[in-house]
């Protein structure tokens, strides 16, 4: 027993005569056998049915192909070229769907079929629609242009044309103005405290909204409510505001105490991590970085592992996503540093108190870049070094 199975491609195949619709189109197949193993470089016969109106329609055009399979069990052939046994593909009236493509297959390369398989055509050809569409003649006259007027309509709107009429008692509309003022039947809206007034005689209420104050991204400034932006120095977003971007609403916060007094930049062993980044934000994917290669490494904390573990609670809001500053983010902290210090300590935090701090930025094999919080000056640190600090950060 032989198992077919088929790969449906059609294609339009493309026609040297211009206005004219290409009368075929590809179709493709791989045959297996029983065992899944693909039947390679073999003749079959193959007989192809158009069947109109469901799957067990009528045929309105029969062919035969006796292709070869390729080495993949690939079969193709274009449907409309074979040996026609009944109708004329070039006739068919697409339009008049919807059409079934029904396969007949003999594996030893004659007409015995012994293998069928029908399937829907779910969208016709292009090329092979538009032809059938070539033949429609257009049976309503051309629009040109508006020749009617308003006694033409079918349905006419009840308007009385007399410069007494006022109100048109059927549409509820007014026509013309009856005070002779143009302009009082305009409104404006205030409020004085909870009273909401329209003017006019349009009355008041008392709103159930007691009084709106500054919040969370909210400013209040007299009757003027915007949204609020950080300023370098605030508190928020877990941490401490040191850099904000060109919108002055996102930006970068660092904790507001040290994460560590001493500890090692690697996890035990020196390799190439590729953590290059050193602009703005660009320690957190350097963070990763470091991390997916050090991984546990021999058990012991290191600087980023620490900075992405870190979980801080401020208010009902927590942040857990810290990481090792890149080098350009380093310096913006240490640029601000007196202003983190006042800040950090006026919320619970403590000043910068190491001489020097890691970044996340690699300088080689065995070396990162650092920062020395006293003297302000760049270097780099020995990934193995277990005195320098860490302070995280996060972006906003």
């Amino acid at each position: 027993m032989k198992k077919f199975v088929f790969l449906l491609i059609p294609v339009i195949l493309g026609s040297n005569m211009m206005g004219q619709s290409p009368e075929k189109m590809n179709y493709q197949a791989i045959i297996r056998d029983v065992n899944n193993h693909l039947i390679a470089n073999k003749n079959i016969g193959m007989q192809i049915s158009i069947l109109q109106g469901g799957e067990s329609g009528t045929p309105v055009y029969v062919e035969r192909h006796f292709p070869t399979t390729n080495e993949n069990g690939l079969v193709t052939l274009e449907i409309g070229t074979g040996t026609v046994v009944q109708g004329d593909f070039s006739s068919i009236d697409w339009l008049q769907g919807p059409f079934y493509l029904k396969t007949e297959t003999d594996l030893n390369g004659g007409a015995n079929y012994t293998i069928t398989g029908t399937s829907q055509l779910l969208s016709v050809p292009y090329a092979l629609q538009a032809k059938s569409v070539e033949n429609i003649n257009e049976s309503d006259p051309v629009f040109k242009s508006w020749d009617k007027d308003y006694n033409d309509l079918a349905h006419t709107p009840n308007i009385t044309d007399t410069i007494s009429a006022v109100l048109d008692t059927t549409g509820q509309f007014i026509r013309k103005e009856i005070d002779g003022d143009i302009t009082n039947e305009i409104q404006t809206i205030s409020r004085k405290g909870l009273t909401v007034t329209l003017s006019r005689g349009g009355g008041s209420f008392k709103d159930s909204v007691n009084t709106y104050k500054a919040g969370d991204g909210i400013d209040i400034t007299g009757t003027v409510i915007s949204k609020h932006k950080d300023n370098i120095g605030d508190f928020a977003h877990g941490g401490i505001v040191f850099w904000l971007d060109d919108t002055g609403e996102h930006g970068l916060v660092c904790a507001k105490q040290d994460q560590s007094t001493g500890i090692r930049w690697y996890a035990g062993s020196n390799t190439y991590t590729m953590a290059k980044g050193l602009g703005p934000y660009a320690g957190e994917m350097n963070t990763a970085i470091i991390i997916a290669n050090q991984s546990i490494g021999d058990g012991n904390p290191y600087a980023a592992l620490i900075c992405s573990e870190l979980w801080i609670t401020e208010g009902d809001q927590s942040f857990g996503d810290w990481y090792l500053p890149s080098r350009y983010e380093l310096d913006l902290m240490y640029n601000n540093k007196e202003v983190i210090n006042t800040t950090a300590v006026a919320h619970g935090g403590a000043v910068f108190s190491g001489t020097v701090y890691w970044s996340s930025s690699e300088a080689g094999l065995d070396k990162a870049w650092t920062k020395n919080f006293v003297t302000g000056a760049l270097g780099t640190g020995s990934k193995s070094i277990s005195s320098y600090y860490v302070r995280a950060v996060r972006r906003f």
